[in-house]
């Protein structure tokens, strides 16, 4: 160790500089005279002295930098550059550190919204399981089409305002601590569905559960969108319709052979494991900057980003973004009320209304709500329609892990066009299958059941997974709570006319007009967001509001 290496590390290196001299010191005569194995004992204390000295050294660097970059963050009124803070400076002793800690921090940070998005699938699924239970004649609790219809649209009725509150919510208190108060409520909606002796308690436990997932519909994207890269973005939002997908499977598997209250008492376990996770991660570092907690913030990019040179550029951005809106007047509430008006709200708004209103009236929590219904009615009596619903359950959940590799790899607008363009055929040929047979026997019970096969591949690779992907991707940060929050109250209102009008449209309409409504909707729906859809793989969420901000947004 040189003397410039003693000056940067203080009393600790000079100490540890002095023992080693001592020990080059010996000569060989007391070598000699020493046990061998005293000898070997030496050799180790002085490789472990030697190991403990550099990597108090790295940390102290580590501090200081840290300590340098923050301050200069404050005190520059343009912005850190890139070169201000060099690469090598940082763990440069430590490359397997540098490399992976933040992937696997940003890893962290996902998985715990993502459980409580696994939760908000249990509660998707279990209605499916609890339905057909309560109309078993050993029944306590009577359930007849009208009741059983409100059982299941009652968790739905909630999630609009839920997500209005959410929008609120995440905004007032931060992301982090709004997934601390869903948590409460989620817990207590199982609690009292796994505790109901009557009707009352089961709609009050399916009105709470519901209403959580409202809540957690516009957050977990926008929490998941802040706290990772571009590169790792797109998997980790996939993976929250990859947490439904196998929140329904889970649901349903355990109520296939479990009574339903002890599955809600399964489900109970989820929302603790989440806080648990939570209580391991930062707050989001784009709220924390723009609540003026430069500090705190930084902070927690560092943790969960690293220190490359695009990191750093993002940061730059977001800090720059902050100082440019310090030196703004305070807004009137009449230039707030304008505001909502500016085209990098108003046209991802109207992108992301009109694609969370395809996917939900082409039928596919219809399908989840009521699965052993419509297997009946599309597949017939051919088939176990237990086994039949857990294949499907299945094919969704390999489908969502399919969706996550493709949206890492290719980009939204194709996945999209795909999605739409086979969930319609799926639907308008299951509609013909069904018209051709008109109700009578048959031994091609496989082709309505191809029908729905390829129908949920299709709908899980890109018209559940990819709006709320982009929901947390399009919107500027400014109104990133609002927009995500009406955009999510859309989707849910519309969840719960497809889930009320269901069974009223199977048994007024028909399983033939039914279906084939729902394959209109896929098919125009997506005619539509070919035109009017964007690109936003592999771009910064300031890249994609600044070009919604200039009206050049691409849609190649």
């Amino acid at each position: 160790m040189g003397e410039d290496r003693n000056e940067n590390v203080g009393d600790v290196t000079v100490k540890a500089e002095d023992n080693r001299t001592e020990q080059t010191q010996e000569t060989p005569e007391d070598n000699l005279e020493d046990n061998p194995e005293d000898n070997m004992q030496k050799q180790i204390n002085s490789v472990v002295n030697n190991e403990t000295m550099k990597y108090t050294d790295i940390a102290i660097r580590q501090r200081e930098n840290e300590r340098t970059y923050i301050q200069n963050i404050k005190n520059s009124s343009s912005g850190l550059s890139l070169g201000d803070l060099k690469e090598e400076a940082l763990l440069s002793d430590s490359k397997t550190v540098s490399r992976f800690s933040p992937a696997w921090n940003q890893t962290l940070a996902s998985t715990a919204a993502i459980v409580m998005t696994f939760t908000a699938g249990l509660t998707s699924g279990y209605s499916a399981i609890l339905l057909p239970q309560l109309k078993l004649k050993e029944s306590t609790i009577t359930c007849d089409e009208s009741t059983a219809s409100w059982i299941a649209a009652m968790a739905a009725l909630p999630m609009a305002p839920g997500c209005l509150i959410c929008g609120w919510l995440m905004e007032k208190f931060g992301r982090r601590n709004a997934h601390y108060m869903v948590s409460a409520p989620f817990l207590l909606g199982w609690i009292l569905i796994a505790c109901a002796n009557n009707l009352a308690l089961i709609l009050l436990g399916r009105f709470f559960t519901g209403l959580c997932v409202g809540l957690i519909g516009p957050l977990g994207p926008v929490f998941i969108s802040e706290t990772t890269s571009p590169q790792l973005r797109g998997i980790f939002l996939a993976a929250i319709s990859l947490a439904i997908a196998f929140g329904i499977f889970i649901a349903h598997l355990i109520g296939t052979w479990v009574h339903w209250q002890w599955t809600a008492i399964i489900c109970c376990i989820f929302p603790i494991i989440s806080v648990i996770l939570l209580s391991l991660i930062p707050e989001s570092p784009t709220w924390l900057i723009s609540k003026g907690q430069i500090e705190d913030g930084v902070k927690a990019f560092s943790w969960l980003r690293g220190y490359d040179d695009e990191a750093r550029a993002e940061l730059k951005a977001i800090i720059d973004k902050r100082k440019a809106a310090d030196l703004e007047p305070t807004p009137t509430l009449r230039e707030k009320i304008d505001s909502l008006k500016s085209p990098e709200l108003i046209k991802p708004l109207f992108i992301m209304i009109v694609f969370f209103v395809t996917c939900q009236f082409s039928g596919v929590n219809a399908v989840a709500f009521y699965s052993i219904e419509i297997i009946e009615k599309a597949v017939g009596k051919g088939l176990d329609h237990y086994l039949t619903m857990l294949a499907i359950d299945v094919l969704r959940t390999v489908m969502s892990v399919v969706a996550c590799v493709t949206c890492k790899k290719y980009g939204r607008r194709p996945l999209c066009l795909i999605s739409g363009i086979f969930t319609a055929l799926s639907m308008v040929c299951l509609s013909m299958f069904l018209y051709w047979t008109d109700g009578k026997p048959t031994n091609l019970t496989w082709i309505p059941l191809s029908c729905l096969m390829i129908y949920i591949c299709a709908i899980s690779i890109g018209l559940v997974p990819l709006p709320w992907m982009m929901c947390g991707e399009v919107f500027p940060t400014r109104v990133r709570g609002l927009g995500s929050g009406i955009s999510s109250a859309t989707t849910f209102v519309s969840f719960f006319i497809v889930v009320k009008t269901a069974p009223g449209m199977m048994s007024e309409l028909g399983e033939v007009l039914t279906f084939l409504f729902y394959g209109i909707v896929a098919l125009v729906g997506t005619g539509i967001l070919f035109f009017i859809l964007p690109e936003t793989k592999g771009k910064s969420l300031q890249e994609i509001e600044d070009k919604f901000k200039s009206g050049k947004i691409s849609i190649a």
